[in-house]
């Protein structure tokens, strides 16, 4: 197995393991009555996981692969950030919450900048690609503003 494919299988089995945290919280979330449960089952299986496996699948695509140090630090930071946001939302704490928005800002502009490699192949899969990291990075602005409220 090739270095490369060492680091996608770590954004699939962590963005896998984010999927199963997000449904272990919904199942929980009403019978615990937990008050941001239906949120953060979503923030969990959307954001965390879901966003984080279709990063690691299109990367692998990449007519030019990413250096491992890339990989590293954007999986390192997609971690810390997406926990900066939920341990503020949980807390209460939008000062956390921006923090860990503006890291997310950060490694998903830097993913977005990387995804541009992957349209020399001119495939309709590397526009949507695109297209879901302009998404996301459109709503993390507005998701720092409902959690200021």
């Amino acid at each position: 197995m090739s270095r490369l494919s060492v680091e996608i299988d770590l954004f699939t089995a962590t963005g896998s393991a984010a999927v199963i945290a997000g449904g272990l919280v919904a199942a929980v979330a009403r019978p615990l009555d937990l008050a941001k449960g239906s949120w953060l089952a979503a923030y969990l299986v959307l954001v965390c996981g879901v966003a984080l496996i279709a990063i690691g699948i299109a990367q692998q695509r990449a007519p030019q692969p990413m250096s491992a140090r890339f990989h590293a630090s954007q999986l390192t930071g997609w971690i810390a950030a997406n926990a900066l946001v939920i341990a503020g939302s949980l807390t209460d704490t939008p000062a956390v919450v921006d923090a860990g928005s503006i890291l997310l800002l950060v490694v998903l502009a830097a993913t977005w900048r990387a995804g541009l490699r992957l349209l020399g192949s001119k495939a309709p899969a590397a526009y949507a690609y695109l297209a879901v990291l302009t998404v996301l990075i459109v709503s993390v602005p507005i998701g720092m503003v409902l959690a200021s409220r």
